[in-house]
Formats: structure tokens, sequence, C-alpha cells
């Protein structure tokens, strides 16, 4: 926890600022080790946490080397935090827009970025790798249910609970992701062609091809893994489709590794689908940080030229979609290191079921 708010206060400096205040689940469980509802407010040598009284208990059981103080929920928060950071130069991730200018009200000069945290955050530490390996092995146990499970005339709802009772049982679960109503994304034939499709009542039949997207959080962390599974006889542009994917996945691997760009890495995933004449049915970057959020920095797509460092956690997931056809997806977690560190072991050979 000390290097965290090391790194933490070195991003804070960056942009003027000596104290970082975060309402922020995931950041306060970053810098504190307790997540749930407070203020966390860093300094050097001193790490404090406001919280209402339904969360101190808690906050002092699972903080780490933290001042608790208790405040009235809501406006008292604000205002006992207001009496600790008047006249220092502080830096908040608070996106609550009434909270700002409650704020700014006492606390001119506060600024809002979240760049300290998630600069902070791109890079993970032994701790953060180890959690990530196991949620990942986790989910490479799924796919193994998947691959014994899954079956003609089932739908992808009753796949998708099979799977999170599996994932219940060990410890992880749904990202709580806003943009999708499922904690999974499992797409059956002309559903796949949808990258974030939602889960349906629809059965598989003979000839689909089925995404399983499964994102997953475990002791707080992300792991995010694709495979594309086969139902019966698949077609054979299917086939081809899922092979290219398959090669375009590996190319991007190969090619991730400290000191190299995040362009880099997609270009060697979508060079190689362009070449293969599917490159207008890649309608998506390669791929995206992981750690307490399922994206996090850095981003890895075209446009993107952060260079790659030693730790971080990524992932690389090209995919061909034919609407109203079929999708198909690999993706791997991936730890980067000069050989990277491939998170997920399940197959990447088409399965056919």
């Amino acid at each position: 926890m000390r290097d965290r708010r090391k790194r933490l206060l070195k991003y804070a400096a960056d942009v003027n600022c000596n104290v970082l205040v975060t309402f922020e689940p995931e950041n306060l469980f970053y810098m504190t080790g307790f997540w749930g509802e407070a203020i966390g407010v860093l300094e050097a040598g001193k790490t404090t946490i406001i919280a209402p009284e339904l969360e101190v208990g808690r906050a002092k059981k699972e903080s780490v080397d933290c001042q608790v103080v208790t405040a009235e929920r809501g406006v008292g928060l604000v205002a006992s935090l207001i009496a600790r950071i008047k006249g220092k130069k502080i830096c908040t991730d608070c996106q609550s827009y009434t909270t700002m200018q409650l704020l700014r009200k006492s606390v001119p000069s506060i600024k809002h970025s979240t760049e300290p945290f998630y600069r902070a955050r791109e890079i993970k530490d032994e701790k953060e790798i180890t959690i990530l390996k196991k949620a990942s092995k986790i989910i490479d146990q799924m796919y193994e249910v998947c691959a014994d499970k899954m079956y003609v005339g089932q739908k992808e709802s009753q796949l998708q609970s099979m799977l999170m009772s599996f994932a219940n049982e060990h410890g992880m679960f749904s990202t709580g992701y806003r943009s999708t109503l499922n904690p999974l994304i499992i797409a059956g034939g002309p559903n796949g062609a949808l990258p974030h499709a939602q889960v349906t009542d629809r059965k598989f039949v003979k000839g689909d091809l089925v995404v399983v997207d499964l994102t997953l959080r475990y002791k707080g962390y992300v792991s995010d893994a694709t495979r594309t599974f086969g139902v019966g006889k698949v077609s054979e542009i299917a086939k081809q489709a899922y092979e290219i994917v398959k090669e375009s996945q590996s190319a991007g691997l190969k090619t991730v590794r400290p000191g190299i760009s995040c362009k880099a890495v997609d270009d060697a995933c979508r060079e190689y689908i362009n070449k293969k004449e599917f490159g207008q049915y890649f309608i998506h970057s390669t791929g995206h940080g992981i750690g307490l959020e399922v994206h996090e920095f850095p981003t890895i797509s075209q446009k993107s030229q952060v260079i790659l460092q030693n730790n971080m956690a990524i992932t690389v997931e090209p995919g061909i979609y034919i609407p109203k056809k079929f999708g198909v997806r690999i993706e791997d977690s991936v730890i980067v290191r000069d050989r990277p560190l491939v998170l997920h072991k399940f197959t990447k050979d088409l399965i056919i079921v």
C-alpha cells in the first residue's frame, strides 16, 4: 500500500497537487484497501477515510494504515472533507456536479482529474498480478463448463445462469458494468455479430457459432476473456473467419512487450484480418487495460500512441462480425513483459459441441 500511495502522490504532483481526494470506490480501494461508501484523502504521511457510521466498522477492519473518521452521510461527509483540505493543493476524481460546486465554493483551487488515479493504476504490483492470475484460472474452468455443458436447444440465458453459479461458488462476481444489463456476453448465431450483445432466451441451433465473453471480478480485480464455440456442423465461412481471428490474435500477442506502442499491437491484429479481406468486419479496437475496472488505461487502438510498460495488464481481442450471420472473438488478459504473460490457458482451437 505504501508504494501505491507513493505513486498516487507522484502523479498528483504532475498536476501540481499535493493532496488527492477520491469519491470513486475503485480508487478508494486502491488507495486504502477499503471498498465502500466513503471519501478517501491522501497526503504525504497520512491517509484518511471519511465514512458514514454504517461503513465505519468495515472501513476500520479492511483499510490499511488509515485514520477513519465518522461523518453524517451525504452533505456531512463533504463538510468534514472541506474542513480538512482548505488551503491545500487538491485534486479529486469526484463525478458529482453538485458536490463539485460545494467543494469549489470553499476550495476554489480544487482540480478535477482522474489522471493521477489511472496513471498509478496502470502498472500492476505483484499482489494485483497474483489476483488476476487466480481470476483468469477460474475463467478457464468456466470455459471447461461451456465445453461440457453447451448443447443444441440450450438458451443463452440458461448457459449464463450455469456459468454465474459456478463463478459465484468460486468467489467471482459480476463487474456491474453499466453499459450492459447482463453479467456476461453469451451470443449465439446472429446475436454473435453484435460485439456487446445482451443475453437472450434464444436457443442454440446446429451451425451456430457462440461467442462467450467472461468478464468477472475476483477480490476487486477484473479478468476478461472470450472464446467462441461451434454447435454442430458449422459452415466453412465460419471456420475460415474463426481461423483468421485466431491467427490475428496470435500476431497481436507476439507484438506485446515493454516499449511497443499500443497502436502497434492493434496494427498487428488488424493487418492480418485486412490481408484476409475481412477488415470491414473488425469493428472495434483490439483491446484495453484491465484492473479494478473493466476498461482502464491504456487503450489498444489505432489512435493510441501510449507505450506499453512492464506489468501493465491489457486484453488482446480481435474479432470478425458478419451482420445477421455470426461473430467470432478470441480474447485473453495479458501482463506486459518481455515475454508476455498470457493469463488464460484454455485452448483457442475451435471446439464444436
